[in-house]
């Protein structure tokens, strides 16, 4: 008979995942996505299949009496040639909702991408490693463990020293959020540090976070997953990639933020919808994209390429697409009187920008996401607000 102090392995399964929309078993373990598998086979680019399969906001939750925890898995780490290797992803482990540890797990699969504007790459495999938590409050407790947000990862065992049971629902409101990479995460430290990880907790929600980098581009794929996903609350933040990609012009553009809003409607007729704006990117205010790396001085910059004159033939900007989006919401308001509009430069404006610079002039820094997270559990979940917790 086991014990309270043998190593009990317990399967990783969907039911002690959360965050995620799909799982898919791999010849190691299970691979969490972000989006279903009818949406993945429709996914044109290279780009947003391994975005999709990045678990930002997926974590393993579970109760247990356990003070020693180990999670073997297998991460898909990315580089660019010709740039040193990012930090090894982290994992955040949460006891009772707070931070009580992280560990990293080297090795693995390496991507390296070897053109920053087509995404190309050559994949080398290696080996699964593990990720150790020790010395963990004794008694019952509530774990969660949240994946590296930008390391793609196979689940392959949980072990512990005391039994792990399926964690009892926690009762929050569902918050679904898609946007882009700032949404999934660029450039914070750890999983939980992402702004949308940061205002679900100052908001008391539950996070599906289907940030994608460089995949916020209106595509309907993305529109039916989030319309089948059940959601108590649900945001869209779009404008930086459509313009940064520079995949559209104004004529196309309302009709496909329309397009995108009926078929969020179909599925949440009339759940708090609230439509978010580009936070401040001051290359793009004016100046269409596409964007292209710049390393000037062994430093990734981005900058924007278009020509503010082509404004008039259509081209997009973020001012014009702010202005686009807020009378897409004024036109919807009959109609739809649980839809509500955010400019992001609420969330991220000039006064931000003065004091947290975007360091590559379109990802905020760490200090950055705590600021747009701050502001977005004010601005969205305060009192009075699109997702104030109303009761009674």
């Amino acid at each position: 008979m086991k014990t309270e102090h043998d190593t009990i392995t317990t399967p990783v399964t969907a039911d002690i995942l959360r965050g995620h929309l799909d799982v898919e078993a791999t010849a190691h373990g299970l691979l969490p996505h972000r989006l279903p598998a009818r949406a993945r086979r429709q996914i044109p680019d290279d780009q947003l299949a391994v975005a999709e399969a990045q678990p930002s906001g997926v974590r393993l939750v579970f109760r247990t009496r356990a003070t020693t925890i180990e999670l073997d898995t297998l991460p898909t780490k990315r580089i660019y040639r010709g740039f040193p290797a990012p930090a090894d992803g982290v994992y955040d482990l949460l006891v009772d909702g707070r931070l009580a540890a992280q560990a990293t797990v080297a090795g693995g699969n390496v991507r390296m991408i070897t053109d920053m504007v087509t995404q190309s790459s050559e994949l080398s495999e290696g080996p699964a490693r593990t990720a150790r938590f020790t010395g963990l409050p004794a008694g019952d407790k509530d774990v969660e463990i949240w994946l590296p947000h930008t390391e793609i990862t196979e689940l392959i065992a949980l072990r512990t020293d005391a039994p792990v049971e399926r964690a009892p629902d926690s009762g929050r409101r569902v918050w679904l959020h898609h946007g882009s990479s700032i949404s999934h995460g660029s450039n914070a430290t750890h999983p939980t540090a992402t702004w949308p990880a940061l205002a679900a907790a100052l908001g008391g929600v539950e996070l599906v976070n289907m940030g994608f980098g460089g995949g916020a581009l209106l595509d309907p794929f993305t529109a039916r997953a989030m319309r089948d996903t059940p959601a108590d609350l649900i945001s869209v933040k779009v404008g930086i990639n459509i313009v940064n990609s520079d995949v559209m012009r104004l004529r196309a553009f309302a009709p496909a933020v329309h397009g995108f809003l009926d078929t969020l409607r179909e599925g949440h007729p009339a759940t708090p919808l609230l439509l978010v704006s580009a936070i401040l990117c001051p290359v793009q205010e004016d100046t269409p994209g596409p964007l292209a790396p710049d390393f000037d001085g062994g430093t990734l910059r981005f900058r924007a390429t278009g020509d503010p004159a082509e404004r008039a033939a259509g081209r997009l900007t973020l001012n014009v697409i702010r202005d686009e989006l807020a009378r897409v919401v004024h036109q919807r308001a009959v109609d739809d009187p649980n839809l509500y509009y955010l400019d992001g430069r609420d969330l991220y404006g000039e006064g931000d920008y003065a004091e947290f610079p975007l360091p590559d002039e379109v990802h905020p820094d760490p200090a950055g996401h705590r600021r747009i997270g701050e502001n977005f559990a004010r601005l969205a979940f305060g009192d009075g607000r699109p997702f104030a917790n109303v009761t009674g």
